[in-house]
């Protein structure tokens, strides 16, 4: 070669993979139509779709008897807590939306669409509802969540920090204002659990079980791989005794067992199925998480030694992020699960959104309306459910798990 021939980069001479253009007939064709069977397969589901769709819109639109969840509203989203201490449950409502405006446009800023159709929802509730204390509440609600959108979108970096202590003091806020304070006559006086229900209750349950049982199975994952054998085997004895009992015997226990390992102390129902509910979850949170310990190559420990780290440290800064890291959808899956599971406690006598649908069920105007009842149960429980897989999922794509 010359001394005048022009070299080339051989990033000149990689092309770019071939891509492929489809238009919408060509996509149809390639995936539903690209075969005889694969034609008759499509028109065949295509025609039970249209009959299943048909059949439930008009049942939804012309038989259904929607009044039944109108008129039993408040009754399925906070079951029979008094009417005059509802603005407690509204200011935490507020707050919340208040805290998921600003956290979206902290760490969601590029999912407008989402943004834009929560923040949409409160002030749609609000034109159709029929209650005039609940549409001013409905509007609060999508002013503050406007209002933290906006105020993190201007300064997001200085209220990062701000939003983390935000949610960590939301909860003991938001369980003094369900639960009250002092005597009867202070601004919160208290409210017995007996009034709790409905939809307050089953979440109430579920971010009890979540906060508590995290931490908890997070050190039994931790105590389960420990050299010391006491503290292994007690471990490895709670979780496969747990595990190893189905849930409903596990509330029963809590209701009946823990007034006697404590005499003398009065244990409310509802703090006993929390109890219930978190040493339970606890068990199998343990498992997830020691699986992500698992994972973790030989090397990242010896690494960890070999810069002087001690056991904790390595174990907080090193070991323990990259396996929660690694079993994020495992973990989102038992917490959606733990949120279903909370409607077992009807059984113990506690009426979450289940129990209130048997007793909506039972009102003499609203016999036989089943259909009507559970489909609203399951619209409800759908809905929490996909917002916490969007949520995880969300978070699995910012972290980058699977790459």
């Amino acid at each position: 070669m010359s001394a005048n021939t022009p070299t080339v980069s051989k990033s000149a001479n990689v092309l770019p993979p071939p891509t492929e253009r489809y238009s919408v007939v060509r996509w149809l064709h390639k995936n539903l139509f690209s075969t005889w069977y694969n034609t008759l397969l499509t028109i065949i589901m295509l025609a039970l779709a249209g009959l299943i769709v048909r059949n439930v819109l008009e049942w939804a639109l012309t038989q259904a008897r929607w009044d039944v969840i109108t008129v039993n509203m408040r009754l399925f989203m906070v079951g029979q807590y008094p009417v005059n201490e509802l603005w407690r449950i509204w200011a935490c409502v507020v707050l919340l939306a208040f805290l998921i405006g600003m956290s979206w446009g902290i760490w969601g800023r590029m999912q407008r669409g989402g943004a834009i159709a929560f923040g949409a929802l409160p002030f749609l509730l609000a034109i159709v509802t029929s209650d005039d204390a609940s549409r001013v509440a409905l509007i609060a609600t999508g002013i503050a969540g406007v209002i933290g959108y906006a105020l993190s979108w201007r300064w997001g970096g200085i209220l990062q920090r701000a939003s983390i202590v935000g949610w960590i003091l939301y909860f003991p806020i938001l369980f003094i204002l369900v639960n009250g304070i002092g005597g009867g006559d202070s601004p919160l006086p208290p409210v017995p659990t007996n009034l709790w229900g409905g939809l307050l209750l089953t979440l109430l349950l579920t971010v009890v079980g979540i906060v508590f049982s995290f931490p908890i199975g997070v050190l039994l994952a931790l105590g389960r791989q420990s050299k010391l054998p006491v503290i292994s085997w007690l471990c490895v004895g709670y979780i496969e005794l747990i595990r190893g009992v189905p849930f409903i015997s596990v509330l029963f226990m809590a209701q009946l067992m823990l007034p006697l390992f404590l005499p003398g102390v009065t244990i409310d129902r509802v703090v006993r199925a929390m109890a219930g509910v978190v040493v339970f979850s606890a068990a199998y949170l343990a498992e997830n998480v020691r699986g992500g310990l698992q994972s973790i190559p030989r090397g990242q420990y010896e690494a960890a030694y070999a810069l002087g780290l001690s056991s904790w440290k390595m174990t907080l800064l090193i070991i323990l992020p990259q396996a929660l890291r690694a079993v994020i959808p495992i973990l989102v899956g038992q917490f959606i699960a733990l949120f279903k599971d909370t409607s077992l406690v009807v059984i113990v006598g506690l009426l979450d959104l289940m129990g209130i649908a048997r007793t909506v069920l039972a009102q003499p105007d609203f016999l036989g309306l089943q259909a009507e009842v559970y489909t609203f149960i399951a619209l409800v429980y759908g809905v929490f459910c996909y917002l916490m897989s969007a949520f995880s999922q969300r978070l699995e794509a910012k972290l980058h798990i699977g790459r």
